[in-house]
């Protein structure tokens, strides 16, 4: 980032501040919002921004400094505002919901959004999101906005609020440090995306996903996905009397792509363990299956030495003796799997799949020894996506602690 905003390279350092406290406040001053930057009120019609960028509200993601999708001036039809390169786009509208980032090109937006730009004698551009992140800017952001259904900043009342405002040789540094975090997580969350894509194309080169159900043509015969398993069992439909201490019991909040999350689950009494289990007792290799709920569609092994059982619209798989368990987890989080639990979704509130249709998706299987090596490579490039996914999450917990200390 810090090369699409080259300031920092023009303002000069000083040249102790290696041995400066971090967020040394020597010099702060407390300064009207408007003093230090411009909102930018440059309007474009649809007819004159056809083929430009567009950036809407739904495109920018809460709490996220950068633009990683957008639309185009044709999809349009109202009058946007226009930005350039370095601009910050601030959703305005329901501020709560954290929408800020820092404009790598230039384009229209949502006149939901205020397009801000730094006075760079006073702020520096790459400080500047820093302190329109940090909880007090937001947090005075949502209380002076008006409205009860879709509340909104006016820029006459935002301009007037004060914030502790540092010289510009201390911007430079907690801008540098700041960037430096946020680079690491952008780079995370890169290789996530390089894990994904060749989770996919290791599934296409074996043959066993085409990325269309209809079109889907295989080296391998296909089946019902009851072939693969020597047990399918759907959740008991009751709410189990939840205690401080006892067996965890996994609802589809405790399941990610490939791991089961023990750490929050909810405890149930033994009686209550026994009752759950006595149909099949998870073991080892077992896949745990959500099918409803915002989180549906998603599989995770039952880990090992640990006695768990089946939470509230969950399902329980057990591979059949000639399907190896890691290949049956890698087609339950399959896109093929996916797309015809999609396609077999009833309900909007509440969506879910049926147990009698799970049995019935259309599978490939191959042999054991190509079972084993797809579920092996799968499992280890679902190792190394929760690994990036944690350090994402410590990460931004620090970058975030680092935002709100310096104001």
């Amino acid at each position: 980032m810090t090369a699409t905003l080259p300031s920092l390279a023009r303002l000069k350092a000083n040249p102790a501040w290696a041995s400066l406290p971090l967020f040394d406040r020597t010099g702060w001053k407390r300064t009207a919002f408007g003093e230090f930057v411009q909102s930018i009120g440059e309007r474009a019609e649809p007819r004159d921004a056809q083929g430009e960028i567009y950036v809407g509200l739904e495109h920018l993601d809460p709490q996220c400094l950068h633009i990683r999708r957008w639309g185009k001036g044709s999809d349009v039809i109202s009058g946007k505002l226009r930005f350039r390169k370095g601009d910050i786009i601030f959703g305005k509208r329901r501020a709560y919901q954290r929408k800020l980032a820092v404009a790598e090109f230039g384009g229209i937006c949502s006149a939901h959004a205020m397009v801000i730009r730094a006075r760079p004698d006073k702020v520096l551009p790459e400080f500047l999101p820093f302190l329109m992140m940090h909880d007090r800017f937001m947090n005075r952001a949502v209380e002076i906005s008006v409205g009860s259904l879709s509340p909104t900043i006016n820029w006459t009342t935002l301009k007037l609020e004060t914030f502790d405002l540092p010289p510009l040789d201390q911007q430079r540094r907690i801008a540098e440090i700041l960037w430096a975090v946020e680079e690491l997580i952008v780079s995370s969350r890169k290789n996530i995306k390089a894990i994904d894509d060749f989770e996919l194309s290791l599934l296409h080169a074996a043959e066993l996903d085409r990325g269309s159900i209809r079109a889907a043509k295989t080296l391998f015969p296909a089946v019902k996905l009851e072939a693969l398993c020597s047990h399918i069992v759907d959740c008991l439909h009751s709410t189990p009397e939840i205690l401080d201490d006892g067996y965890p019991v996994i609802r589809t909040a405790d399941v990610v792509p490939g791991q089961i999350l023990l750490k929050g689950a909810r405890k149930v009494s033994e009686e209550t363990f026994k009752r759950r289990t006595s149909r099949l007792k998870p073991e080892p290799g077992d896949v745990f299956y959500s099918r409803e709920g915002e989180r549906f569609g998603i599989a995770a092994p039952v880990p090992e030495g640990s006695a768990i059982c089946l939470g509230q619209r969950m399902m329980h798989f057990r591979a059949a003796h000639d399907v190896e368990p890691s290949y049956l987890l890698a087609m339950l989080n399959s896109p093929r799997v996916y797309g015809q639990v999609l396609a077999s979704v009833i309900g909007t509130t509440s969506p879910h799949v049926n147990i009698r249709d799970i049995k019935t998706f259309s599978v490939p299987k191959p042999p054991l020894a190509e079972q084993r090596r797809v579920g092996k490579k799968l499992a280890e490039l679902r190792g190394a996506r929760f690994a990036l996914e944690s350090h994402i999450s410590v990460t931004s917990l620090m970058h975030s602690s680092a935002i709100n200390s310096f104001a």
